[in-house]
């Protein structure tokens, strides 16, 4: 290991969804490591914008790109800028992601069609964008950020359940494809995280049951997420490969 076991000076990160939320919290948390870090953002630009100034105040290397990771011209576009910046992308998350709480028979293929777009297109685009250099430099990082919904699945949530077991799936298949070229590909499964897309969901008192029911006895917050994807980028997490860490203080054990 390293003498610097979390650091992750002279790398480039890109954390899709980056404007809020989880995304928000893992750029600061890689900026704060040394990373070279890519905000992207779709409709976030107030808040993402507002991250850019206050990271770069901190005397981080950031930028802040907006694209739409469901369309592959976009992802293209973003890679492409953020090469003739700063160099290849060798760290990937894959965060952006849209949330669906609704009865399947009650779904609109055009709902489906958005959750999986943004959810496990969106990974698969930036993937296939950052593996060739990354294969090339035979180094990389990728970390997506699935549910434990995709592993066990949801009732009112089936689609975006869906979309989470398709991502765990190619988190999986790409360790093995890319192992060999010394890219390591892990996820991240929380259970509920105290963020705005939480609060749209449930109130306060389905929110304070909820927390109840799990053992350590709150949500998860954004850092907690933020810790646990620095630790899979950085050199301390150089033989961990494959896997999908569950984040839900021992609720689904």
């Amino acid at each position: 290991m390293t003498a610097e076991p979390y650091s992750l000076k002279r790398h480039i990160c890109l954390i899709t969804g980056a404007g809020r939320g989880i995304g928000a919290e893992v750029a600061r948390v890689v900026a704060a490591a040394g990373a070279s870090t890519v905000i992207n953002y779709h409709t976030s630009e107030r808040e993402a914008l507002q991250l850019l100034e206050d990271l770069t105040a901190r005397g981080c290397q950031v930028m802040a790109v907006k694209a739409d990771i469901s369309k592959s011209r976009d992802v293209e576009a973003m890679f492409a800028g953020i090469q003739a910046e700063w160099g290849p992308v060798d760290l990937l998350v894959n965060n952006a992601g849209v949330s669906l709480k609704r009865l399947l028979t009650e779904t609109s293929e055009a709902e489906w069609q958005q959750v999986m777009d943004t959810n496990l297109k969106g990974a698969f685009l930036c993937s296939r964008q950052a593996l060739p250099a990354m294969v090339r430099n035979r180094f990389g990082r990728i970390v997506n950020i699935a549910s434990v919904w995709g592993l066990r699945g949801a009732s009112c949530e089936a689609v975006y359940a869906a979309s989470k077991g398709g991502l765990i799936a190619l988190t999986r298949s790409l360790a093995a494809e890319m192992g060999p070229s010394g890219i390591c590909v892990n996820a991240v499964a929380p259970g509920p995280v105290q963020t705005d897309m939480l609060n749209q969901e449930l109130d306060h008192d389905e929110i304070t049951a909820l927390a109840a029911d799990i053992p350590l006895g709150r949500l998860a917050t954004p850092g907690d997420v933020a810790a646990t994807c620095l630790f899979l980028l950085s050199p301390a997490a150089g033989y961990v490969n494959g896997q999908v860490v569950g984040l839900d203080g021992g609720w689904k054990v």
